[in-house]
């Protein structure tokens, strides 16, 4: 991300058909700007209850794919859950190594990290808890990227054990929105230029492929150049994702809308998926089972 208002050469590639490969511009640039990350996204809560309350359930150690700076990671550790983290943005975890110093022994012994690619980090390790929180596996954009997470997820999972994610869920109007026109937001104080700046999105999104690209745009108020981050997503149908984890051998695929105990409706914004690693038991072949909802929690 451009820090000094000036365009952002990289903007100039930031076409649709140049991007949505796992690890490229539009997979990353999003996040390596952590405080600005910090300041859109740092009171969101609902995720951080339900992912803190279902750690503290497995009793641990939990391992977390898109561990960021922390913003999930550190209430667990907090909590005195051992958590170790994945992440592939160097400046999301530089920002959760500074952050650490300010946290207790206590907490600090709790968490670790390693940076690398989800699809391939092997921890040679098990946990009875997997997480992938907020949008991570949107970042997996095609067959073979989820499988190849998947198969990681597998390895560091103990028999019987769970994973959960969340994702957004696709909104036909989101995804037919036109490509040519800029959608405005309040004007916001950005904490890294220091400048008051105008912020507004622009989406395409490639039905083949199923990935969305979001053209952020920051313009300065004072005239200064303005900058342009990229962020794609893959878009996944919930259909679609029971699918891929059935295939890939994972039972019990629950579903739950936006951090509660309720089935997914119409209205669903993020949908909470969860699964479990199959029980080894040789001679018997248990079916998979899909469900809408899970117990009642009260984080």
């Amino acid at each position: 991300m451009a820090t000094s208002g000036r365009l952002d050469p990289g903007a100039l590639s930031d076409t649709l058909d140049r991007l949505g490969c796992a690890g490229d511009r539009g997979a990353l640039a999003h996040y390596a700007d952590p405080a600005y990350y910090d300041k859109t996204y740092g009171s969101r809560r609902a995720d951080v209850d339900y992912y803190t309350w279902i750690a503290k359930r497995s009793g641990g150690p939990v391992l977390e794919y898109g561990i960021g700076n922390g913003r999930v990671a550190i209430p667990i550790a907090r909590a005195g859950i051992h958590v170790h983290g994945v992440d592939l943005s160097a400046p999301m975890l530089s920002s959760l190594r500074e952050r650490l110093r300010s946290e207790t022994p206590a907490t600090r012994g709790c968490l670790t990290y390693t940076h690398g690619d989800m699809r391939s980090v092997r921890l040679r390790r098990r946990f009875p808890l997997v997480l992938a929180t907020f949008n991570t596996v949107l970042h997996l954009y095609d067959r073979r990227d989820v499988e190849q997470f998947l198969a990681r997820v597998h390895a560091h999972l103990e028999p019987g054990g769970r994973f959960v994610f969340d994702c957004s869920v696709p909104r036909a109007e989101d995804l037919a929105r036109r490509p040519d026109r800029a959608y405005g937001a309040p004007r916001l104080r950005h904490p890294t230029t220091g400048q008051l700046v105008q912020y507004s999105e622009r989406f395409e999104y490639d039905p083949i492929r199923q990935v969305m690209l979001v053209h952020i745009t920051f313009t300065p108020t004072d005239g200064s150049a303005s900058w342009t981050v990229p962020l794609t997503h893959r878009q996944f149908f919930p259909a679609e994702l029971e699918a891929l984890l059935h295939y890939n051998g994972f039972d019990e695929v629950t579903f739950t809308a936006d951090f509660t105990d309720e089935p997914p409706g119409p209205d669903v914004d993020s949908m909470v998926v969860t699964c479990q690693s199959p029980r080894r038991q040789p001679g018997r072949t248990a079916r998979p089972r899909t469900r809408l909802a899970s117990r009642r929690h009260n984080p």
